[in-house]
């Protein structure tokens, strides 16, 4: 049996994007039957809500669409994370620039809309962005439930994507 594959969802608190992010992939994995071939996690690249629940918006948005969230919020390890997943998935741009800075290969590092089947004219070969692209996941911590519901949609074509690519 191989062994599965390791993605990490990676935002800047782990509190709203990259948690929606790993719900919603595990949950179309397993609805997929395709669960046991994926060890999935979330992190932020800063350390502000280490310890936390994902936040109430986040929660909410992802009740509402049947999607649970098991995880707590951590701060990327740049000593062991780049070693142990096979892609960190960024939500936008500084994101994946912090990834690159905290010493990840850019063959792992990837924006998490790249992967979004509807956006395929806007990534090259490689799944990088196009010049111009924009692939970011919008951070919705500072408005209202409407960006929750907008990210939501997003990740969730980014991940029926995703699955696509790596199944």
């Amino acid at each position: 049996m191989s062994q599965p594959k390791s993605l990490l969802f990676v935002c800047l608190g782990n509190i709203c994007r990259s948690p929606l992010a790993e719900g919603i992939f595990l949950d179309l994995a397993a609805r997929r039957g395709v669960r046991d071939q994926f060890k999935v996690d979330s992190c932020g690249l800063s350390g502000w809500h280490a310890g936390e629940e994902p936040d109430p918006r986040a929660w909410a948005v992802a009740a509402k669409n049947g999607i649970e969230l098991n995880c707590i919020a951590r701060e990327f390890d740049a000593d062991v994370d780049p070693g142990q997943f096979d892609l960190l998935l960024a939500m936008d741009a500084s994101n994946a620039r912090g990834l690159l800075e905290a010493g990840a290969s850019r063959e792992t590092v990837r924006l998490m809309r790249s992967f979004d089947p509807t956006l395929s004219d806007l990534v090259d070969d490689a799944g990088n962005p196009k010049p111009g692209a924009d692939l970011n996941v919008p951070d919705p911590y500072y408005g209202g439930e409407r960006g929750f519901d907008q990210v939501f949609e997003m990740l969730v074509r980014a991940c029926e994507g995703l699955l696509d690519e790596m199944t």
